[in-house]
């Protein structure tokens, strides 16, 4: 028998778990039909590979050198299937842009389209920031339009993808118009203590930053909705919850938004491309088409409405 790919998986999960059985989950095999295969990869490698016993199983001297290669070459055969993706899809004309939910991807195809009329736009969007950034490192998509909470590492490594700060802002929280708070230009987090709160799903740190904010507030929060935008807005509107959103969230009825006093959580815009792809050619452009279309977006939202109206009381 000649050793595979599939082999060389096969004997990284078994490590990896430190038993037959968790392994044979993980891929999604019986345990009778993983160590058949086993076995036969050991036959065709002439020797152990792994020791049974009572708490699992660890490598002998050759299942160590096995992975030792293993896990050189799994990770380089998946760097070729990517690059060999891209490579394939460099003829393809046109933007293909990922983002997480937000007004910014929607500004960033209306720039795109009126400075190239003509040229095909296509977009993917997902809650998934890890999804759109592995998007563009598989060569599915151009560009990744993201946000991180403060600090925090982009969803795909610098090795990997470039990544630029396209604008940050303080996160708001979204109160129903008539709600006591309402009329104030900003609002203390501790303030919102006994509030129910609410906000769309996502894969990064935003809750457990959202968290730890709390605590420092001094509260942690009795209850968060996660859920779409749209029935976030609608629990706000009838004062079932508080939102939490971004400095951009549009002008919508039954709703405003307001800073947190002190800026205890920021929310940073990213724009990430692949560095060989060629699109990586109109990143420069791109980048700037989103810090415009960020200003753009500001500029038209409930927070800009809402200070203009503050300031004609004043």
């Amino acid at each position: 028998m000649d050793l595979e790919l599939r082999h060389l998986k096969i004997v990284r999960a078994v490590a990896d778990a430190g038993s037959l059985t968790r392994a044979a989950t993980v891929l999604g095999l019986t345990q009778p039909a993983l160590s058949t295969q086993l076995k036969r990869i050991e036959r065709a490698l002439d020797g152990p590979l792994f020791v049974r016993g009572r708490e699992g199983v660890r490598a002998t001297a050759l299942g160590e050198l096995v992975l030792e290669r293993a896990r050189v070459v799994l990770p380089a055969v998946c760097e070729l299937q990517e690059e060999a993706v891209r490579f394939a899809r460099q003829g393809t004309a046109g933007y293909r842009l990922g983002g997480t939910h937000g007004p910014l991807l929607g500004g960033l195809v209306d720039r795109i389209i009126r400075q190239e009329p003509g040229v095909p736009v296509t977009t993917y969007t997902s809650w998934s920031e890890r999804e759109v950034a592995g998007g563009v490192a598989a060569g599915r998509l151009d560009f990744a339009l993201v946000g991180v909470c403060g600090e925090s590492a982009p969803p795909e490594p610098a090795a990997r993808l470039v990544w630029r700060e396209v604008a940050r802002d303080p996160v708001h929280v979204m109160l129903a118009e008539d709600h006591p708070l309402a009329q104030r230009p900003w609002i203390e987090l501790a303030e919102l203590a006994a509030e129910a709160w609410t906000d769309v799903p996502g894969d990064g740190c935003f809750g457990d930053c959202f968290a730890a904010a709390c605590v420092r507030a001094g509260f942690t929060p009795a209850c968060v909705y996660e859920t779409d935008t749209a029935s976030c807005v609608h629990l706000v509107q009838v004062g079932r919850a508080v939102g939490l959103c971004r400095a951009t969230f549009p002008v919508t009825p039954g709703l405003v938004t307001r800073p947190l006093a002190g800026s205890p959580l920021v929310w940073r815009h990213l724009l990430g491309w692949h560095p060989a792809a060629r699109a990586a050619a109109r990143a420069a452009a791109v980048l700037e088409h989103a810090r415009n279309a960020h200003t753009e977006a500001l500029a038209r939202s409930s927070a800009a409405a809402v200070a203009a109206a503050l300031a004609e009381r004043a």
